[in-house]
């Protein structure tokens, strides 16, 4: 799942069929009678999506990481071909060029203690214009902290040439945010001698996360590094800690693909969509972000091969996702509006074995009100309702979880596509009421290792994973043979007709 706060980056070039090298591996075949949510969940077994991830994690052995502009991706993709074609479908290959962006940035304390602080968690660049780089290691020296912050921000560290007074030149600068422009900040920081600047977060509740510094960065020459509060608030509390700061970041042109496959059955002006992104973030094999979505879809779309559903279903595996969404973001904005329109519905599937796990439901009826007005397109509501219903049917407890367009159901609702899907948690933070209803830990991460190299094979909850992938396969099979409750577009022997999208039966 990409970061919330990233830039998203233009796709530059369009489309066109890949040919890749293929390594069939057996798997059950499918039975054209898994056309019933009971027969194809009994079909869809923890043990078959499990050998995808096995395979996921083997190339990431291989290769370091699974990410989009590196070889690790294009081995999955290649994978996920070798096993469609195995099961009998004629899998086609988007490709697109891309901003390729890589982030060798460190934040590390190294004495009086060993801390390794995460990219894009605890600290990221700054978008300063130009933005210099650097790796230097030193002193980190406190600037006019406000600690604890005041309730209302106050903070004006490193405003003021004054508030240098004492500043050891060659340590580098913590600098907390409030008040002024953070180049001002820097450029006081490297006239007072600063060798690098730490950059942290105020500290109020509204402000306590990363922020990525922007700005005329016209002769600051030293490193910059954006952290939250908590990191700042961490080096001001030790002891004349000794960090290294290092700021690199590597842009280029690069290829990423998306991988399509559709049934053979169904009416091809109603299709429904099922989508996962098959990338990992860099430097991480990315087990449960995303292999979990893409393995349960991919033994989902195996498992229905032989299926004669009533609509089209077309299954997909984007790329770049961590990238800004911008596989199926290059899909949907390169897509005819002609074939727009004829898709019914998109089924999103992106994390959903977190390790410490909830089973969150894209709201799609708003019912939370975290959504502005017009954000949710019709038809989504009733998406919803088929997870509700089916983890209610299992006597398994569900909830809300933001409908925010941060994964890639986001270009299908920018567009006006109705949309849904499954998420069991990142970053943030399990409740004790959770906690109670679902098991795990109160005050840890859902995911602990998310964006992390240790988002390996063993950092999966397998009931999780086991439940969501019966979800998959019951949502897709569900609207495989009825959409109505979404568009209005009847099963056969009952009307061939479509109503507007948004005119629900």
């Amino acid at each position: 799942m990409t970061q919330r706060y990233r830039r998203r980056r233009l796709a530059l070039v369009s489309a066109l069929a890949l040919v890749l090298p293929l390594a069939v591996t057996g798997h059950a075949l499918a039975d054209p009678n898994n056309n019933t949510p009971a027969k194809l969940t009994k079909a869809v077994t923890l043990n078959g999506v499990l050998r995808h991830l096995d395979a996921l994690q083997s190339i990431a052995n291989t290769h370091g990481d699974r990410a989009a502009g590196r070889p690790g991706y294009q081995a999955s993709v290649n994978y996920v071909v070798s096993q469609l074609n195995a099961a009998g479908y004629s899998p086609s290959v988007q490709q697109f060029d891309f901003t390729y962006l890589e982030d060798n940035s460190v934040l590390d304390v190294l004495a009086p203690l060993v801390i390794p602080y995460r990219k894009d968690l605890d600290f990221t660049y700054t978008d300063f214009v130009p933005r210099a780089e650097g790796d230097v290691t030193g002193i980190i020296q406190a600037v006019d902290l406000v600690l604890p912050p005041t309730p209302t921000p106050s903070s004006s560290s490193g405003c003021d040439a004054a508030d240098f007074a004492g500043f050891v030149p060659g340590r580098i600068a913590l600098i907390q945010r409030g008040t002024c422009n953070f180049t001002v900040k820097v450029a006081n920081a490297q006239a007072a001698g600063a060798s690098a600047v730490v950059l942290f977060n105020e500290g109020q509740p509204d402000r306590s996360g990363i922020v990525i510094p922007i700005g005329d960065g016209t002769g600051l020459t030293i490193p910059v590094v954006s952290a939250t509060f908590a990191v700042g608030n961490q080096l001001a509390s030790l002891p004349s800690p000794t960090v290294r700061v290092k700021v690199e970041v590597i842009t280029d042109t690069r290829t990423a693909w998306n991988v399509f496959a559709e049934s053979q059955y169904g009416n091809a002006n109603n299709v429904v969509m099922a989508g996962a992104h098959l990338d990992s973030v860099q430097d991480g094999p990315g087990i449960n972000d995303n292999g979990s979505g893409s393995a349960a879809l991919l033994e989902t779309a195996i498992q229905m091969s032989k299926v004669k559903t009533n609509a089209k279903v077309r299954f997909a595996w984007w790329g770049a996702e961590e990238s800004g969404l911008l596989g199926s973001d290059h899909y949907v904005t390169t897509l005819p509006q002609a074939d727009r329109d004829r898709i019914a519905l998109y089924l999103n599937f992106d994390m959903v074995g977190s390790p410490n796990h909830f089973f969150g439901i894209y709201d799609g009826d708003n019912s939370s009100g975290t959504a502005p007005p017009g954000f949710i397109p019709p038809g989504s509501a009733q998406i919803e309702d088929v997870f509700e219903k089916f983890y209610a049917g299992r006597g398994l407890p569900s909830e809300d979880t933001e409908f925010s367009g941060r994964s890639d159901y986001g270009p299908f609702i920018e567009v006006g596509i109705p949309a849904g899907g499954l998420f069991t948690g990142a970053e943030g933070i399990k409740t004790a009421q959770q906690a109670a209803l679902y098991g795990g830990t109160a005050g840890v991460a859902y995911d602990p290792c998310y964006h992390q190299p240790c988002d390996n094979r063993s950092n999966l909850n397998l009931t999780a994973l086991d439940v969501n992938s019966d979800a998959i396969a019951t949502s897709v099979i569900t609207f495989a043979f009825d959409t109505s409750a979404v568009n209005g577009v009847r099963t056969p022997g009952k009307s061939h007709g479509r109503v507007p999208r948004g005119v629900l039966s």
